[in-house]
């Protein structure tokens, strides 16, 4: 009996991208654990991917090339050769190409978030076709827009520093589900004596145990954080200093955050006024007594009309009290900006076409796209589309025009999948793709500092191939001949980072395979002398660009599409708000369908508070209906007080063939995009609920 020990990485779109160390017995998989050596996993995996080797072999894994015969959506198929499936889907792709390979539309995101299995190969296949570009925003763009017209990078505190801060704002995010291993050092600075403030209109299992949870209603969160300026500038608790040699446009952010008072930004957002006095105090009084103010920043705040101001709103307050002064301090949106990625050689835009011009399709209106006989101006339908580390019909927006869409008979659709979702059930042609465990990747990450290896720990099952080589064997196919088609995942991973970048010297991907992770080389302190990444290097309070860009140069609130009180008449139909964040055992679509998570989770719910509830005769655990003009779907209710008045909300994202109606929350969700950054307003929905 052979036994080893295989160094892989969790490759999910999470924050933690963790270190895992697979035990492997004859050939099979028997383990996986976090690498108790990786500083940022500690020897710990979720409750998700702990069960990884139980996803890998599931009994319903796709491992053979799939043909339709059934109609679109039915989910019936024959087990076919990789050499009719490569034919079928080349023949196809030439055809369309020679009248306009625009119609063709990859669809991606993060279903896997390595570099060499994501975008490398694929990208470089679909820029020699020239087809359509797929404008990929529908998780963080919004934030990531105004994140960076503020600081000039998603560039912010090492999570690794949060312990020894002595107050964390937790803006937007519920990282029990999401970010466990941020909560882990959350925990020890809460030891330490931290005080903790969770800012989320729902009291989540991460507000549960903080020190004082502000319950905002959502899309509330941009004037919350210049209500915070208001009193830091009133008080005078702020780093003149700092503020002096550091940041720009003082004096007109002054200006406007003087009219948001306590009492008209308690209004705007719900809350006490007495609230944010605490909070504003808390901040600016800690920061003045020389200890870290630090903030977690997530991506509920961002998905909403005003979604990226929002987010530069807040990552404004760290430069106003002098938090970047310390290692601790600061604020973390994503550490995406850190790592020196060879973007254009792994995805080689170059081989792009000069003509015809390219064309651009936004992934999160994706139902209207493909609806339409001229998509985006260009006189141009969708008439291919492929799809790969996606599920778009369970997780894009007003779900019901996406299936819609994917059910055209003219449609030519292909999927990459591990298993049968709900996309893959309107395919023409399934490919089997391989899991984690089977291929290699290299990764940076979003919530830490390291780069991060993937070994592959076992053969593929079945037939199942890395996505690499799909497109490697497509772009055969298609008769692209360019050398760099034929290079290989290793050859594609060692030129993942530039290693002349002093952040990642002496990266050596030969070397990296064999410790599994490498720091990058970065200051602890980000910018405690400065040098932000902008325009004048500086905080940018006042933005240039973001006028130049048709934008408020200055922080501003940007009120909700859809709420009481910016869409009154809306309001008197669907007079509830509702957010639909991750459920705790599911990440995004994934695992959704391993029997032992889905059945901790049990089925759809939609939590309720106990007024509103009353008020619609609904009682806890009677089935209702949420519903508005896009479209409804069916959940068991929740009578519960951690739903604020006048708010639902139904933890996501379940696939819509395993609901009792067939639907999930995206049925009533809008493909209405935020004020920057093309980015989707999952949160900006107002439904009713009734009693079935």
């Amino acid at each position: 009996m052979s036994t080893a020990i295989v160094r892989a990485t969790c490759p999910h779109d999470c924050p933690d991208t963790c270190a895992m160390l697979v035990t492997v017995e004859n050939g099979v998989a028997t383990s996986v654990r976090g690498d108790p050596d990786h500083p940022n996993t500690a020897g710990v995996l979720c409750t998700k991917v702990s069960r990884y080797v139980e996803r890998t072999y599931h009994p319903d894994r796709l491992l053979y090339p799939l043909k339709r015969i059934g109609k679109k959506g039915e989910g019936r198929f024959t087990r076919i050769s990789w050499d009719e499936a490569l034919t079928t889907i080349a023949d196809k792709l030439k055809s369309i190409a020679a009248k306009d390979a625009r119609a063709i539309l990859p669809y991606s995101y993060a279903g896997t978030m390595g570099v060499v299995q994501g975008e490398s190969m694929a990208m470089r296949f679909f820029n020699k076709l020239g087809a359509s570009r797929l404008d990929r925003t529908i998780c963080s763009s919004a934030g990531g827009v105004g994140y960076k017209y503020t600081i000039g990078a998603k560039v912010g505190t090492d999570t690794e520093q949060f312990d020894k801060a002595k107050v964390i704002l937790i803006w937007g995010g519920n990282p029990i589900a999401s970010n466990l291993h941020f909560w882990i050092k959350v925990q020890e600075a809460k030891r330490r004596g931290a005080v903790l403030v969770a800012i989320d209109p729902y009291r989540s299992l991460t507000a549960e145990k903080c020190q004082h949870h502000i319950a905002l209603l959502p899309g509330t969160d941009a004037a919350l954080a210049l209500g915070l300026m208001h009193i830091l500038i009133r008080d005078d608790l702020l780093d003149h200093d700092y503020i002096q040699r550091y940041t720009l446009g003082f004096a007109e952010l002054t200006e406007r955050a003087a009219i948001w008072t306590p009492e008209k930004t308690a209004d705007t957002c719900g809350i006490p006024a007495e609230q944010i006095e605490l909070l504003a105090r808390l901040i600016g009084e800690t920061a003045q007594g020389g200890e870290a103010v630090a903030i977690r920043v997530n991506y509920g705040v961002q998905r909403v009309h005003g979604g990226g101001m929002a987010v530069r709103n807040i990552a404004c307050l760290p430069a106003l009290i002098g938090a970047w002064r310390h290692a601790a301090g600061g604020i973390l949106l994503s550490s995406g900006d850190s790592f020196p990625k060879n973007s254009f050689q792994l995805e080689r835009p170059d081989l792009l076409p000069a003509e015809p011009a390219p064309r651009t399709i936004n992934m999160s209106t994706i139902g209207d796209d493909l609806l339409r006989p001229s998509s985006a101006g260009f006189g141009i339908a969708i008439e291919a589309v492929i799809v790969y580390n996606a599920n778009p019909v369970a997780v894009a927006p007003e779900s019901s025009k996406v299936a819609q869409g994917f059910a055209r008979e003219d449609l030519f659709t292909v999927v990459l999948e591990h298993f049968q979702t709900d996309t893959a059930d309107y395919a023409d042609i399934v490919l089997p793709a391989t899991t984690q465990l089977e291929h290699i990747d290299i990764h940076a990450t979003y919530g830490h500092l390291y780069m991060m290896a993937n070994n592959p720990a076992i053969a593929p099952l079945g037939e199942s191939k890395p996505n690499s080589e799909i497109f490697r064997l497509l772009a055969a196919r298609m008769g692209f001949d360019d050398p760099c088609f034929a290079e290989s995942d290793d050859a594609i991973a060692a030129q993942a980072f530039n290693a002349n970048d002093t952040r990642a010297i002496h990266f050596d991907w030969s070397s990296l395979k064999k410790t599994g992770w490498q720091k990058l080389h970065v200051p602890a302190a980000p910018f405690a002398n400065g040098g932000f990444a902008t325009p004048s290097g500086k905080c940018e309070f006042y933005s240039a660009r973001m006028l130049a860009d048709g934008l408020d140069p200055l922080p501003a609130y940007i009120p909700p599409y859809e709420s009481v009180r910016s869409a009154p008449d809306l309001a008197k139909d669907y007079p509830l708000a509702m957010i639909s964040p991750p459920a705790r055992n599911f990440l995004n679509s994934s695992f959704v369908n391993v029997q032992s998570l889905r059945s901790t989770e049990g089925e759809p719910h939609l939590d309720i508070h106990p007024l509103d509830a009353a008020a619609r005769g609904i009682a806890h655990e009677d089935m209702v209906r949420i519903f508005n003009a896009r479209g409804s779907f069916v959940a068991k209710a929740r009578v519960t007080d951690n739903a604020r008045t006048g708010l639902v909300v139904g933890l996501s994202i379940w696939w819509k063939k395993m609901a009792s109606d067939g639907k999930n929350a995206n049925e009533v969700t809008s493909q209405k995009l935020t004020d920057m950054g093309r980015a989707p307003t999952f949160y900006d929905v107002l439904v009713q609920v009734e009693k079935i």
